[in-house]
């Protein structure tokens, strides 16, 4: 085994281990470590990634599911649509972007390129968010939830399902924060919640891919049973290490990941 798959090895242990420490995040190293690391192509890394974040996020909702802290009716309101669009992207569009999306003067958009720079993107979204996160308070309660909210949730859902099937990450940074202002969820519930829909809207938008993507299930399978090892070293050490200090410090780590990412497909 070369020196660069030790080390893209090891990024899916490190992977698991942030999931665990902090409840998410993780996932959106998954795509630049296949990509960069084990040279899988953007498209390939993206479908991958979903059968990683939809198996280690099922993980953490089998855990959730002894301590009944899943809102399944909200979960089913928000993962319909997400789950619809995240399998019509993966096994409409992805299969059917034409190589080069457009090009001008000397400069040609690739759907590589577009896919990387995309996800680059949602790397600064995510990054910026736990960064700027606040402490919500746990006893946070349900007090409204009309008709205006489940449409708000549905909008959401599709576009969240949109950006997941693209991209190849959970969108659990965006997902948490809708439960949490629109359904007024409390945040531990939230994540909960979060990492069910995630399970169920990554496995399935992976299904899209089955039928277009030549599947290494023997790598794949080693790749996501070390990121779920990692995720129980992450718990064990969470009860010991400031999750606060670790979600903003991994936000910077994230910011400076999407710049080279950036850097590297642009120069």
């Amino acid at each position: 085994m070369e020196l660069i798959e030790i080390l893209g090895y090891t990024g899916a242990l490190i992977v698991g281990l942030v999931l665990g420490l902090i409840g998410g995040g993780g996932s959106i190293l998954t795509v630049p470590i296949l990509v960069y690391f084990l040279n899988f192509s953007p498209i390939a890394a993206t479908g991958y990634s979903l059968f990683v974040v939809g198996s280690t996020s099922l993980v953490g909702t089998l855990r959730n599911l002894r301590k009944r802290n899943i809102d399944f009716k909200t979960a089913l309101i928000f993962a319909v649509p997400s789950i619809i669009t995240v399998f019509m992207v993966r096994s409409l569009v992805i299969p059917n972007l034409p190589e080069v999306l457009f090009s001008i003067g000397g400069f040609s958009l690739t759907n590589s390129l577009f896919i990387m720079l995309l996800f680059a993107f949602i790397m600064l979204l995510a990054g910026w968010s736990m960064i700027k996160s606040k402490q919500v308070n746990d006893d946070f309660v349900i007090k409204t939830f009309d008709n205006t909210h489940y449409f708000a949730i549905g909008t959401q859902a599709i576009g969240i399902g949109a950006l997941v099937g693209l991209v190849g990450a959970g969108g659990g940074f965006l997902i948490v924060p809708a439960l949490v202002l629109l359904v007024k969820l409390p945040i531990k519930k939230a994540i909960s919640t979060s990492l069910f829909i995630i399970s169920i809207q990554s496995l399935v938008g992976f299904l899209g891919d089955l039928k277009t993507l030549s599947i290494d299930w023997k790598f794949l399978i080693t790749f996501t049973t070390i990121s779920i090892v990692g995720i129980f070293i992450g718990l064990a050490l969470s009860k010991k290490i400031s999750a606060k200090k670790l979600k903003r410090g991994f936000g910077y780590f994230t910011i400076f990941m999407a710049t080279y990412i950036v850097y590297k497909e642009l120069f």
